[in-house]
This record gives C-alpha cells, sequence and structure tokens, in this order.
C-alpha cells in the first residue's frame, strides 16, 4: 500500500511525488491554467513509437490534431492528407486527424466536438499569425470537453530547410556562388508572421550558400517580383523561386509565375514536413505533462505541509457551528 504523503519526510515527499508525476501525460485545457489529466504515454522520438519498456506502456496518448489552412482547391487536400499518411507510418497507433480552419471539410470545431480526453493541436502553419494566435485558441475555448494543448507553427525550422533544399534540387540545378532566390511565402500583415520568413529565409540562405530573399504573394510588401528585381538590381545572374508552402495552390502558382528561372514544388508530403509535425506534436505534449504535473506537485507539497489538513478542516468546523 501506498504511503499517504502526510506521513513522510521532506526528502521522501519529494521522492514520492516525482514517482507519481513523472511516469504520466497530463495535457492542458486551451486555458492558460494548467489542469492535470489523465495519465498518458507520448513517444518522445519524432520518428517512431514508444518502445515497449517504460511506465507509459499500454497508456493511450493525445491525439494529434494536424490544422490546415484550408484551400477550395481539390489537390492541396490530397496533399496534406499524403502528408498525415506519412505521419502515420512514422508513428503507428497514434491517433491523427485532419482539421482545416476554412474552405474545406472537415472544419476545426467540427473536428474538436468528435474528440474526447487530450488532444495536440499541430497547425500545418508555416509562421505565427492571426490563425496561431486567435482561430486556433477560439476553436478550442468552444470546446471545453477537451483537454488539449497547442504546439507552435512548423516554421521557422531546419526540417523545412531539408525539404525547401530537396524541393529546389526536383526544380533544376542548385543555386551556386552568383545565383540567388526567392523565398516565396503567402505573406502576412502580423509582423511576427513575417519575422518567422524572414528567419527560415536565413536558414536556407545558410544552408544554400547564396542569398535568400523573402517574397510575399498575398500581402508584403515586397512581393515575389520585387524581391525578383531587388536580387537582379544586385547583379545575380540566375533567380530561383523557392515556394514556402505546405500545399499546391493560387498562392504556389502566382509565385512560379512570377520567378524568372526554377520554381521549386510546394513542400507537400515531404518526408521532413512529417518528422517536423511529430517534434511539434512531442514537444507540445512534453510541455504540458511538465506543466501539469509541477502544478500537480506544488498543490501536493501544500497540502502536504504542517498544518494543511487543521487549516483546512477549521473552516468547516465553525461552518458546522454556526450551523448547529
Amino acid at each position: 500500500m501506498t504511503q499517504p504523503l502526510w506521513d513522510s519526510s521532506a526528502s521522501e515527499l519529494m521522492s514520492e511525488i516525482a514517482a507519481r508525476f513523472s511516469s504520466g501525460l497530463a495535457v492542458r485545457h486551451a486555458h492558460p491554467a494548467a489542469r492535470p489529466g489523465p495519465a498518458l504515454h507520448p513517444a518522445v522520438s519524432s520518428g517512431a513509437a514508444p518502445g515497449p519498456a517504460g511506465p507509459g506502456r499500454g497508456r493511450r496518448r493525445p491525439a494529434l490534431v494536424a490544422v490546415a489552412h484550408g484551400s477550395r482547391d481539390p489537390a492541396a487536400g490530397a496533399e496534406v492528407r499524403r502528408l498525415l499518411d506519412r505521419v502515420r507510418a512514422l508513428r503507428p497507433g497514434l491517433p491523427v486527424h485532419l482539421a482545416h480552419l476554412g474552405l474545406d471539410e472537415p472544419l476545426l470545431p467540427d473536428v474538436l466536438a468528435g474528440l474526447a480526453g487530450e488532444a495536440v493541436l499541430v497547425p500545418l502553419l508555416l509562421g505565427r499569425g492571426y490563425h496561431v494566435r486567435a482561430d486556433i485558441p477560439q476553436a478550442l475555448a468552444a470546446a471545453p470537453h477537451l483537454a488539449a494543448a497547442v504546439a507552435p507553427p512548423l516554421g521557422p525550422h531546419p526540417l523545412l530547410t531539408d525539404a525547401l533544399h530537396d524541393r529546389l534540387a526536383e526544380a533544376g540545378p542548385l543555386p551556386r556562388a552568383g545565383d540567388a532566390v526567392v523565398l516565396a511565402a503567402a505573406g502576412s500583415r502580423d509582423p511576427d508572421s513575417a519575422a518567422d520568413t524572414g528567419a527560415q529565409a536565413r536558414l536556407l540562405a545558410a544552408r544554400l550558400g547564396v542569398p535568400v530573399l523573402p517574397g510575399c504573394v498575398a500581402a508584403g510588401p515586397p512581393t515575389v517580383a520585387e524581391a525578383v528585381a531587388a536580387l537582379a538590381a544586385r547583379g545575380h545572374r540566375r533567380i530561383a523561386v523557392a515556394g514556402y508552402f505546405t500545399a499546391p495552390g493560387d498562392f504556389a502558382r502566382r509565385a512560379a509565375a512570377a520567378s524568372p528561372g526554377p520554381a521549386s514544388a510546394p513542400l507537400g508530403a515531404h518526408p521532413a514536413l512529417a518528422r517536423l509535425v511529430l517534434a511539434r506534436y512531442d514537444r507540445a505534449a512534453a510541455a504540458a505533462a511538465a506543466a501539469a504535473a509541477a502544478a500537480a506537485a506544488a498543490a501536493a507539497v501544500r497540502t502536504a505541509e504542517p498544518g494543511a489538513a487543521a487549516r483546512t478542516a477549521a473552516p468547516a468546523r465553525r461552518r458546522a457551528l454556526a450551523a448547529g
């Protein structure tokens, strides 16, 4: 039988708390305050399911909800589904659900309404912005039955650099000295989103060894055409456009049309993206578990402090006497 916490010494108490909370995962709801949830066992590697050993064996992992922007282009939805098929192949047994912010089904509120228990939402978006800051939290607030954590968007990240590099190689000879690249993104007026695109451009420049400028299709500046013109004015002979889109669609086509040279395909179902989705899932699940465990451990310490039981019982006794 487990010894009650209040009968333990200080050192025994902390050991007991660590033992009780280190083996499980508790995910938090969308609200800022963390709360403990049922113990689960998330896989912590980005490419494989957890092994048979360990305290979390046999426990159900939180569902992964991949939140896509949504598009009316059927090719976009098909490519996102291929990406999630890769995710499932990397993590057999993990419940993986697709949800859209708009323009396609299933929509995020409907997916959340059909889930129970715990989930981690992974935005299939390439930077911060209104969708991450407002749309996704609002959808979660309307699903109070669900305990959930939200991962950061996919970008910027070195795995995206790997995918961009491969897509450029598929489009033609890789850029070399004297060449340059425009990283063509959807664009956003949100400064955080623009900063994320700029950071990804720097990662790609470091990988290729040539200048890389961001260019925007829908919001800017600079537009893709303006970025191409700026690089040409600096004397770069060959300019390629790297499509910084998760799926095909009108933005990707418009970016390619603005390229004076090779234009790479969207990132799509590249294997690096599948690994990145799982890496975001794992990190968010682990952070939520740590926050919930810390909150629960702090509550247990407060309860176990000398006099805690008396302080808790005294108001009850006073209420009972007043009632009598």
